[in-house]
């Protein structure tokens, strides 16, 4: 699945090498910003000129979905596609013993039988602002680089609260050319987004972990929403319309959608330090986590139902970072990389007006020392809310902790998910309805803990007063069981309250987030000071001197905000075999066959019962070369007419590279053909209305 960043690189793919994200180095290379688009490369390789109404129409068709992957408008009245595994998190959320939709599906025949998500955010890009010089003058010169980021966050909350009130829409600085450039981002916000259709998660993810990241593959993995305002489905929201044919071998298409994460700029120390200290240490967390998550589901059907939707994810990034992990072994990757950052640092010091950057490379080396050494506390105090608490109640206790912290603070000093810009979001995430199972908290909390004791080592006194002499399962279930913010009317209450409310809780979540805030605030200043900071005042130099020595003809790293990739659908030919571009229905139920319709590879009933209703020649799932990484997951796919001929929602083993170079040798975007939809809602799952609001036919 693509909804977690991939990483790893083959051996085979060495000559495919690029160090920079040139716009010349491979056919179909790019994640390009909608206001720099590639305009010249595509009129010269496709005589495909896009014009800026095509342009406009594509970005304001196009969706990012804030828990994390893409999607698209596809319908006049606000309907909504993304992936299967991108809607998992809602589909997981308003489920209960009685109802597993994750595991069965769900189907809304009419607007009254829609879902509303408990927490789920849409944002629709509306402009694109450059506020580079705004955002460099606050750094000046001679700033310790605690002084400097201090300067910077200062000035990006400014922005963000200037435009947010102005605008009242969602307002986001994003950094560019990792610190050489600055956006400000406006977003119209939907937060009343109701589930309409999601097939059973056995046919989503058909094949599960053995075909993942795989290909010929047979998935159909959807997911259909729609977005309401003012009580009504939204209208006047533009709209991709439904191609006819769908996608076609050597057709040009168009992906739009936010790609998380991408390393193609980084440094040689950066690598090394993701090869040898980032990823193995990532893993083991992933896999420690894996089994527990697998064994505590094993033991009733409830546990599953509970556990599948993180358990999913977790082993989805566990094979990534696999993949990512054993491709950064190679030394002939690592060999390039030095050879093309010796040529480019020999290039800088041959010119005397770049001499400043010179020392660029050895600060970024440096910065990986702090990481290192700061590693271990920052992932277990801090990181994604802090791994050593795995629990959905200790990340409500920390909201609520900052949150009256933070709002006594001016703006220009509040942390930057605290801001009033960023306020809307952090309330529909903290005053969610998502069902808390207190057995389950208590199991990924005392596993966590009993990692976190491992992780402390240099501060045995915190340790000690976060176990409170009791073993990992005592304290996890003291804490979980006394525990009374499940109950929002609570936490609106201490949210409202601010400091002296949540001072005066004697909650035992609330006092374990005070207990450990201050060291978890203090390991993230440095973070941020002594290496977010270095790298990023170092990489700006780095892409200022490149824009010097090669123009700006190019695209940044991912950065989760709205790009435009291109390609052509097409096969491969892997270890002597030629990969057709596309896989048909009649394959799907051949590889179950083949399997003894064994899981992972059984069928679920309807697609057993229903076979004889479908045309087995049509196209299921198909690959294109365009440029790809997590965060696509809900990409539409669309043809020169802005019409879907797809649903990106995975990439190929080779695609994995992606996240260090491009190629186009055997990497490959995997998508659900257009056809393969309407003709599984017709004729699977009696949902002929729906096919025909997405087609135009009502």
């Amino acid at each position: 699945m693509n909804l977690h960043p991939k990483q790893f690189v083959l051996a085979s793919l060495a000559l495919a090498f690029v160090t920079t994200a040139s716009a010349g180095a491979f056919a179909d290379e790019g994640m390009w910003l909608f206001n720099r688009p590639p305009r010249q490369i595509l009129k010269e390789r496709y005589n495909f000129e896009p014009t800026k109404e095509w342009l406009d129409h594509v970005q304001r068709a196009s969706v990012r979905f804030n828990s994390g992957g893409s999607g698209s408008f596809i319908s006049a009245d606000g309907l909504v596609m993304t992936n299967h595994h991108v809607g998992a998190d809602s589909l997981q959320k308003m489920g209960d013993a009685k109802h597993n939709y994750m595991k069965d599906g769900f189907y809304a025949k009419s607007r009254d039988e829609e879902k509303r998500c408990l927490d789920l955010e849409l944002n629709v890009l509306q402009s694109i602002e450059d506020v580079t010089d705004r955002v460099m003058a606050a750094v000046k010169p001679g700033m310790t680089s605690e002084q400097a980021f201090v300067a910077r966050r200062a000035v990006t909350n400014e922005i963000e609260n200037e435009s947010k009130q102005k605008t009242g829409l969602r307002s986001d600085v994003i950094t560019l050319y990792q610190g050489g450039e600055y956006d400000l981002y406006r977003y119209k916000q939907y937060t009343d987004v109701r589930v309409v259709f999601a097939p059973e998660q056995q046919i989503a993810f058909y094949g599960g972990d053995p075909d993942n990241f795989e290909y010929p593959r047979y998935d159909l993995d959807c997911c259909f929403f729609r977005v309401y305002e003012n009580g009504k489905p939204v209208q006047g929201q533009e709209y991709f319309k439904w191609s006819a044919h769908g996608a076609g071998d050597n057709e040009l298409i168009f992906v739009s959608g936010n790609p998380g994460r991408t390393n193609r700029l980084d440094t040689v120390d950066a690598l090394r330090y993701q090869r040898d200290i980032g990823y193995p240490y990532t893993l083991d967390r992933l896999y420690r986590n894996e089994v527990m998550l697998t064994a505590w589901g094993a033991r009733s059907d409830e546990n599953a139902r509970k556990a599948r939707e993180l358990l999913f994810g977790v082993a989805n990034s566990r094979k990534a970072r696999d993949g990512g992990l054993a491709g950064l072994l190679d030394p002939a990757v690592f060999a390039q990389k030095r050879e093309a950052e010796k040529q480019l640092r020999a290039a800088v010091e041959h010119h005397s007006e770049m001499q400043a950057t010179a020392s660029a490379w050895d600060r970024i080396a440096e910065a990986q020392k702090v990481r290192a050494h700061l590693l271990h506390q920052y992932t277990a105090l801090e990181q994604r809310g802090g791994a050593g608490f795995a629990s959905t109640l200790f990340q409500i206790a920390r909201e609520l902790v900052r949150a009256a912290d933070e709002k006594a603070k001016p703006e220009r000093e509040r942390l930057r998910e605290f801001t009033e810009a960023s306020r809307s979001s952090l309330e529909l995430q903290l005053f969610s309805e998502e069902p808390i199972y207190k057995d389950f908290e208590i199991i990924k909390l005392t596993n966590s803990l009993t990692w976190l004791s491992s992780q402390l080592l240099s501060d045995r006194k915190l340790l000690k007063q976060v176990m409170a002499d009791k073993s990992p399962l005592d304290r996890a279930t003291e804490l979980v069981q006394n525990c009374k913010l499940e109950s929002v009317e609570l936490r609106k209450k201490l949210y409202e309250g601010g400091k002296t409310a949540v001072d005066a809780s004697n909650d035992p979540m609330i006092l374990l987030a005070r207990l450990v805030d201050p060291a978890s605030r203090a390991v993230r200043k440095q973070i941020e000071s002594q290496v977010d900071e270095v790298e990023r005042q170092a990489y700006g130099q780095i892409a200022k001197a490149k824009y010097e020595l090669e123009g700006k003809n190019t695209y940044p790293d991912a950065t989760f905000t709205l790009r435009l990739a291109f390609g052509t659908v097409k096969g491969y030919e892997e270890q002597g075999k030629h990969i057709p571009f596309e896989t048909h229905f009649a394959g799907l139920y051949q590889r179950a066959e083949e399997h003894h319709d064994k899981e992972p590879f059984d069928l679920p009933k309807r697609w057993v019962e229903r076979k004889y209703k479908l045309d087995l020649n049509t196209p299921f799932n198909f690959v294109a070369t365009a440029d790809i990484i997590g965060g696509n997951s809900g990409s539409p796919v669309i043809n020169k007419e802005a019409e879907i001929v797809g649903l990106i929602f995975d990439g190929n083993i080779q695609s994995l590279v992606l996240d260090f170079l491009y190629t186009d040798k055997e990497a490959r975007a995997v998508s659900v053909h257009s056809l393969a939809l309407t003709e599984a809602l017709r004729k699977v799952y009696d949902a002929g209305a729906l096919a025909d609001e997405i087609t135009g036919s009502h």
